[in-house]
C-alpha cells in the first residue's frame, strides 16, 4: 500500500501514528522550524514514542555517518518515521541505512507502517552516471551515481524493485516550513557534507575515499578539496580541468580520518558562478591523470565496487579513452532518466548536464 501525503506528519491521523508505538529513523535534519523541535518530540509529547534510530555519536564527528540498529528493535513498532536529508549520490551512508531499513521490511511478514518525511534535494534534479552494471553493494539503490531524485522518490524506487508490499506514505516536502523555507545545507546532512557546494561535487569526490587520495575529510572544505601528503602539485594548466571549473594548488591538515595530522598537498576544486559541473567525470579524469603522473596514487578495490561500471573501470586501468566514457555516460544518464520518471512525485523532472 502506497500513499503520497501533503499534510504534515503531526496532522497525520493513522492509528499506528496516534496510538500506536512510534519509532523515529533520523539525523539532525528532523528539525520543525514551525515549532522548533525534533520529529520524534512529536511521539514523545503525544506518549507514544516507542525509540529513535540515530547516528550514535555527535552529529558532526568525522567517521560516524551511519544509523545502526538491530532488528529487533523493530518489534512492537506499529509505524517508523522516516526523517533525513539525502544529498543526491547513491553512495550516501543515511540513505544507504534507510535501504536497508526498507529492505529488513519488506522480508518481514508482518510488522510496522513506514513513513517518509520528504526533502527537496539539495544536489538539484541534475543527473551525473550510470546504474550500477555489475553486483554493487546490497544495500545501494540501482540508481544513477547523481541520481536527481528526492528521498521519498528513492523510497517508491526501491520498494517496487523489492516488490515490497507494506504500506509506505510519502509526506511530500512541501508540506512543511523546513521544505518550504530552510535551505537544505543549512543543517549539515553528515559530518563531511558541511556546506553548499558539497552536495555538488559529492557524486565524483566520494570516490577518493576509495583511493590513496583524501577528499580532505576531517577538514573544514571535504570534497572541494583533494590531496595527500605524497602528492607534488603542478601547475594546474596540466591537469584536467571542464570549461567553468578552477583548480588550485593548496595544503591542508586533517583533523580525522586519513592522515589525521598529516600535511596534505593538493588541489582546490573552485566553481565559477553558474557553471555546471560534471563532478563523476571530471573525477574520474584527475584519477587518470593522478595514475599516469603519481606513483603514490593507488585505485582501491572498492573503487570499482562503487563505481559498478565496467567502462569506466577500464578507462581507469588505460583501456579505453576518455571520449568513449563520455558517449558511454551520456547514453547510460538518458536511460536513468527515462527510469526515474516513472517515480517522479513532484512536477520537476530529473534531467542531464549538456
Amino acid at each position: 500500500m502506497f500513499s503520497f501525503r501533503t499534510s504534515p506528519i503531526e496532522d497525520q491521523l493513522d492509528k499506528a501514528l496516534v496510538d500506536g508505538k512510534v519509532g523515529v529513523f533520523c539525523t539532525q535534519n528532523c528539525w520543525d522550524t514551525l515549532r522548533s523541535r525534533h520529529v520524534y518530540d512529536i511521539f514523545r509529547e503525544r506518549g507514544n514514542l516507542g525509540c529513535i534510530f540515530s547516528p550514535r555519536d555527535s552529529e558532526l564527528t568525522p567517521g560516524t555517518n551511519h544509523i545502526e540498529w538491530d532488528a529487533s528493535e523493530m518489534e512492537g513498532l506499529s509505524a517508523i518515521v522516516v526523517e533525513i536529508q539525502d544529498v543526491g549520490s547513491r553512495y550516501f551512508n543515511y540513505t544507504r541505512d534507510v535501504m536497508q531499513l526498507l529492505s529488513m521490511r519488506a522480508r518481514s511478514f508482518d510488522g510496522p507502517a513506514i513513513y517518509v518525511i520528504d526533502h527537496i534535494n539539495p544536489a538539484g534534479r541534475t543527473v551525473e552516471g550510470t546504474i550500477p552494471a555489475v553486483e554493487s553493494d546490497i544495500w545501494t539503490p540501482k540508481v544513477a551515481h547523481r541520481h536527481g531524485l528526492t528521498l521519498g522518490e528513492l523510497c517508491c524506487l526501491y520498494c517496487s524493485e523489492l516488490d515490497a508490499n507494506f504500506p509506505l506514505h510519502i509526506i511530500s516536502a512541501r508540506v512543511s516550513e523546513v521544505g518550504r523555507e530552510l535551505l537544505p545545507w543549512v543543517i549539515a546532512p553528515s559530518s563531511d557534507i558541511p556546506g553548499m557546494f558539497s552536495c555538488e561535487m559529492y557524486p565524483g569526490g566520494g570516490l577518493w575515499n576509495n583511493t590513496s587520495i583524501t577528499p580532505a575529510i576531517g577538514t573544514a572544505r571535504p570534497y572541494e578539496y583533494f590531496g595527500a601528503p605524497f602528492i607534488k602539485t603542478e601547475d594546474v594548466r596540466f591537469l584536467p580541468c571542464p570549461q567553468g571549473v578552477m583548480l588550485r594548488p593548496c595544503s591542508f591538515t586533517p583533523a580525522a580520518g586519513r592522515y589525521s595530522g598529516e600535511r596534505c598537498f593538493g588541489y582546490q576544486i573552485m566553481l565559477r558562478p553558474g557553471a555546471q559541473y560534471h563532478s563523476l567525470l571530471h573525477t574520474l579524469q584527475l584519477m587518470h591523470h593522478f595514475k599516469e603522473s603519481c606513483p603514490g596514487f593507488e585505485m582501491y578495490d572498492s573503487l570499482f565496487v562503487k563505481l559498478a561500471d565496467p567502462v569506466m573501470e577500464t578507462y581507469l586501468k588505460g583501456g579505453v579513452s576518455f571520449d568513449v566514457v563520455q558517449e558511454h555516460v551520456k547514453v547510460e544518464e538518458q536511460k536513468w532518466i527515462r527510469k526515474a520518471k516513472r517515480f517522479i512525485l513532484y512536477d520537476d523532472a530529473p534531467y542531464r548536464l549538456k
